[in-house]
């Protein structure tokens, strides 16, 4: 059995494979100080604190309770659909809510099964696939008779996938653009992490046997997780961002979103993650429009995923954000808002591409 110094990073070496660590509490309560809650410069309004106009719940096929959030007019045109990478919650995507509001357009953000205000659903349940069927349920029940469009980030991203590939005739019809932000359609075992090549196959046989451990001892791993450390900071640093300068205030909300989320489903994931393969899903994205993003920094997720992505769908839009990490969409949103901004523009003026891209 694993012991409780093993347990402690394998928290924080588990969430190298999100968006950041669990720790990262801890270490932005030293790092920030009074700082914490405060408002980001470039938010006006403090992370977590942004109103809904309307919540609700959402029942999936198994019966676990999704929780939503609903920001614009009930009767708007389109609507757009946000989803939420692993370990991260509805919160994420506080920038687009905040710049991406306007007239004739809904925006939908809910929070993935066992994650944020939405219910803990079964270890078993916890797949990729179920995500998309998830993300069905949300889609008829936020918008059964009006286009739409999906952004996803990371795991969220794979989720869209996963619905394109269990239903392929809504993209082209009712789903008129996606947005793929720092994700992937596989080979996440293959990710060497930045490690040096030498040590990037240990991975593959460390990382099981912390998930296992997690799963064996949540107790000790949860507290050993929140410890905080060197280690963590330089975790959280490397991974969750790129080179650009972070408000402590945000390295301070993503820890407490990570931290939120339970070390059993931080482990239940992961198998999904792994073993995730969807590449045959970009073929129902040839008919929409597409925007893909990621940081020239993200380790997670690296730029080659995207690039392959981007070269699967030649009329993909394929925006780089220089110096971002993973969390490009809080990192540097400017520049991700406005790519976001031109998809929608797109998806409203030209609902779906000509026969001739789609082949």
């Amino acid at each position: 059995m694993p012991s409780g110094r093993t347990l402690g990073i394998a928290g924080a070496a588990l969430g190298v494979l999100t968006a950041g660590t669990g720790a990262a509490v801890a270490v932005a309560r030293r790092r920030v100080g009074t700082q914490r809650r405060a408002p980001d410069s470039r938010a006006g309004t403090a992370f977590g604190a942004l109103p809904a106009d309307r919540s609700y719940t959402v029942t999936a096929d198994d019966g676990i309770r999704l929780h939503v959030e609903e920001v614009g007019h009930a009767d708007a045109d389109l609507v757009v659909v946000f989803v939420h990478g692993y370990t991260l919650a509805l919160g994420s995507w506080h920038y687009q809510r905040l710049a991406l509001a306007r007239p004739g357009v809904r925006l939908v953000f809910y929070d993935l099964r066992s994650h944020g205000r939405s219910e803990r659903a079964p270890s078993d349940s916890c797949e990729i696939d179920q995500l998309g069927r998830d993300l069905a349920t949300v889609l008829e029940a936020a918008t059964p008779d009006r286009p739409a469009v999906l952004v996803g980030h990371s795991m969220g991203g794979m989720a869209i996938m996963a619905l394109a590939d269990q239903q392929p005739e809504l993209f082209g019809g009712q789903v008129r653009g996606v947005a793929l932000l720092s994700t992937t359609t596989g080979g996440l075992a293959d990710v060497d992490l930045g490690l040096p090549r030498v040590l990037a196959p240990l991975k593959l046989v460390a990382l099981p046997l912390l998930a296992r451990g997690m799963r064996a001892r949540p107790r000790l791993a949860e507290l050993t997780r929140r410890s905080g450390s060197d280690l963590s900071w330089w975790l959280t640093k490397s991974y969750s961002f790129g080179d650009a300068a972070v408000s402590p205030a945000l390295v301070d909300y993503v820890g407490e979103l990570i931290a939120a989320v339970p070390v059993e489903v931080v482990a239940d994931f992961f198998g999904t993650l792994m073993g995730y393969d969807k590449v045959r899903a970009l073929a129902a994205l040839a008919g929409v429009h597409t925007l893909i993003v990621c940081g020239d920094a993200d380790r997670l997720t690296p730029l080659s995923h995207s690039r392959a992505m981007a070269d699967a769908l030649p009329a993909a839009q394929y925006v780089v954000v220089p110096g971002a990490g993973h969390l490009a969409l809080m990192e540097q949103p400017d520049l991700v808002n406005a790519a976001v901004s031109g998809l929608l523009d797109r998806a409203v003026a030209r609902p779906a591409l000509s026969r001739r891209r789609r082949a």
